[in-house]
């Protein structure tokens, strides 16, 4: 365990990359394993959930070399061809990269065996175990359908079209690339639009990925058994990653910081839209686009934030930017009130219960529901001064570490080693801005 803590500090200055995407990291890797020939992937993010992914791919008869920091390649074998893993794939706390792989697998006549660490086997799988199952794939799995399991992927695959139950990229990412390898059309409808980096990397591979409207909601479809080449992909610096000292210069007075080669998918900006209905100041300069991907370089100045209404319609866009963003209400005039937050309770901790108990005890006053939390933001900076229990999870460390640069008394956290899983030099880089975050 490596106990930090973190110092109210001077205004953040400076620019700064972000590590490399981790949605869009676990994608290149797996993707580039079912296409013919070479994928080259530079800006990969080589923290540990991703990295797992890259073991699986090796694992499942892809060939990966690293040439230098970020830079990859990935030797594929064609759509249907992943061999039978000859170990179980322990996929640390990569909640992504498992439930990718399990898509990924299922229409592949072979049988593996999934675990992860002790977070990861306490989130739910039988979310993704229902549709692939009805794909023909076989899933065994703990009661509650959490991990290990066993899949025994279908020798005969039949494509569906699904309609998502929850509004989740990570169901119907594993339910499209399933129909990679099944014989017509797989469809998710999906009545909440999620993150589309899935649907955008395999369009630009190649494969007929169609998108539509429809009454019951909006609809992709990728047309199974395509012959795909090797792509250049170049990874953008990850909006969530980024949210972290974003959210520092805006609560610290003084800050001006800029963020580089930062992924701006719409469906991952709903931070950004709330930030900005609370009076930040953020904008977006030199916007252009990579691999179908846009991204901008975001710069961020401290000032006055006010508190809003987040509605429950934009969870699916920021369900990972929570925790940061019950920091900056913290330092709203006003409450906060955030719905819609069901979610957070199956993430790698319960990450509402998780905010809720830290928030009070930095001396913030809040309300919370089974989904939803109201923050009651303040112009005095908070009291802070409270050691946080991260709970093995990388995103309620960071916030907390983030909340300690700007209260009145620094804050400690019990384990930043998690940070690691998506963010490597976390603490290096905001102190490069100028925070003042320490092992102790």
């Amino acid at each position: 365990m490596t106990r930090l803590i973190s110092a109210p500090c001077a205004g953040l200055k400076g620019s700064a990359r972000v590590p490399g995407d981790k949605s869009i990291s676990h994608r290149s890797l797996m993707i580039g394993a079912l296409a013919l020939g070479e994928t080259r992937i530079e800006g990969l993010l080589e923290g540990e959930d991703v990295l797992r992914s890259a073991a699986a791919m090796r694992a499942l008869g892809a060939t990966l070399h690293q040439d230098g920091p970020g830079r990859w390649r990935v030797s594929g074998r064609g759509i249907g061809g992943l061999a039978e893993p000859a170990d179980i794939l322990d996929m640390g706390n990569a909640g992504t990269g498992v439930r990718l792989l399990m898509g990924l697998v299922a229409t592949h006549p072979l049988t593996a065996f999934f675990t992860g660490d002790a977070s990861l086997r306490k989130r739910p799988m039988e979310r993704v175990a229902l549709p692939l199952r009805q794909m023909g794939a076989s899933i065994h799995a703990r009661q509650g359908g959490r991990l290990p399991l066993a899949l025994i992927g279908a020798r005969e695959p039949m494509p569906i079209t699904y309609t998502l139950p929850v509004a989740s990229a990570q169901i119907k990412s594993a339910v499209l690339l399933a129909g990679l390898n099944a014989p017509g059309a797989t469809t998710v409808i999906e009545p909440e639009p999620t993150r589309d980096h899935t649907e955008l990397m395999l369009r630009y591979f190649g494969v007929d990925v169609r998108v539509a409207q429809t009454p019951q909601g909006r609809a992709a479809t990728v047309i199974g058994q395509p012959e795909i080449e090797g792509r250049h992909i170049r990874v953008p610096a990850d909006p969530s990653s980024a949210a972290f000292p974003m959210v520092a210069a805006l609560i610290r007075p003084g800050s001006d910081i800029t963020l580089e080669n930062v992924g701006t998918n719409p469906h991952r900006i709903g931070l950004i839209e709330t930030l900005l209905e609370m009076g930040a100041d953020i904008s977006m300069e030199n916007r252009r686009e990579q691999a179908g991907e846009p991204i901008a370089d975001i710069r961020v100045r401290a000032g006055r934030l006010k508190g809003v209404t987040v509605p429950a319609s934009r969870a699916p866009r920021m369900i990972d930017e929570y925790p940061i963003l019950s920091m900056a209400a913290a330092f709203a005039d006003g409450p906060t009130r955030m719905e819609g937050l069901a979610e957070l309770r199956v993430k790698e901790s319960d990450r509402l219960a998780a905010i809720v108990r830290g928030l009070k005890a930095c001396g913030v006053e809040l309300e919370a529901g089974d989904d939803f939390l109201v923050v009651q933001g303040s112009r005095t900076a908070p009291r802070g001064g409270a050691e946080i229990e991260a709970e093995l999870d990388h995103r309620i460390a960071m916030s907390f570490l983030v909340l300690g640069t700007a209260t009145r008394e620094p804050i400690a956290i019990d384990d930043g080693s998690p940070i690691d899983t998506s963010f490597p030099g976390f603490a290096t880089l905001m102190n490069g801005l100028g925070a003042q975050i320490r092992s102790a």
